[in-house]
């Protein structure tokens, strides 16, 4: 833990780090691996939807595979919680973090060709990281999508106007830099795939390892939840 007794899984600058591979993450997937989101699984479930209803069932396969995935994800992240409670050398977020470096890695080598396959890990990594990384400092947020950190941003707002609190303001701010680290690293990702091509996921890995060594400082202390 840090000084004030909080988790570093819960860090402003983890929070910030997370969201910004987050949001490389989808545009990554949308724009480098054939228009498939790899978080934003409301997307693929419209266009799976709209294949369907055009009686391409064949083709709504690439938004079924990495929808499946994410489903699958959640669970992997939650039997790690499990099996993992935190007296081991790593927090059981740490692991998390690790196995979504890895994943990552492998699909930066895998081909266009195969791009089911990269789609799907890239879900079931984002998934990962979705399920174990669901608040900062005690407050819930995503940091692999947006919609929520934005309703949240907009609802404590609303609250500072009215009740003139500097707290609900914080709370806004904190949700807006969420929200402005995906989109900034969203547009990485998609400036850097002119670039790396396929190899710009390598970049999450690299601010997923970020993440990962802010954590150490509180490896040695046991984390309750």
């Amino acid at each position: 833990m840090n000084k004030s007794g909080s988790q570093m899984s819960e860090a402003k600058r983890t929070m910030v780090f997370l969201a910004l591979s987050g949001g490389l993450m989808d545009a990554y997937s949308y724009f480098g691996r054939g228009k498939v989101f790899a978080n934003a699984q409301t997307g693929n479930i419209v266009l799976m939807s709209a294949k369907i209803a055009d009686g391409e069932f064949a083709a709504s396969l690439r938004y079924l595979l990495p929808l499946c995935a994410f489903a699958l994800g959640v669970i992997a992240a939650q039997e790690i919680h499990t099996r993992f409670p935190g007296d081991q050398g790593l927090h059981w977020r740490q692991i998390v973090i690790a196995m979504e470096m890895v994943m990552l890695g492998i699909v930066g080598l895998i081909p266009a060709d195969i791009n089911p396959i990269a789609n799907a890990l890239l879900s079931f990594a984002c998934a990962m990281q979705v399920q174990a990384f669901r608040t900062v400092r005690g407050s819930p947020y995503a940091s692999t999508m947006c919609i929520g950190n934005l309703r949240s941003a907009m609802d404590h707002l609303d609250r500072s106007i009215h009740e003139r609190s500097r707290r609900e303001l914080h709370l806004c701010g904190k949700y807006l830099l969420v929200v402005f680290a995906f989109a900034f690293g969203a547009v990485t990702g998609y400036q850097m795939i002119r670039l790396l091509g396929l190899h710009t996921i390598w970049i999450s890995c690299g601010l997923l390892l970020v993440s990962f060594v802010m954590m150490i400082p509180k490896e040695a202390e046991h984390e309750a939840d």
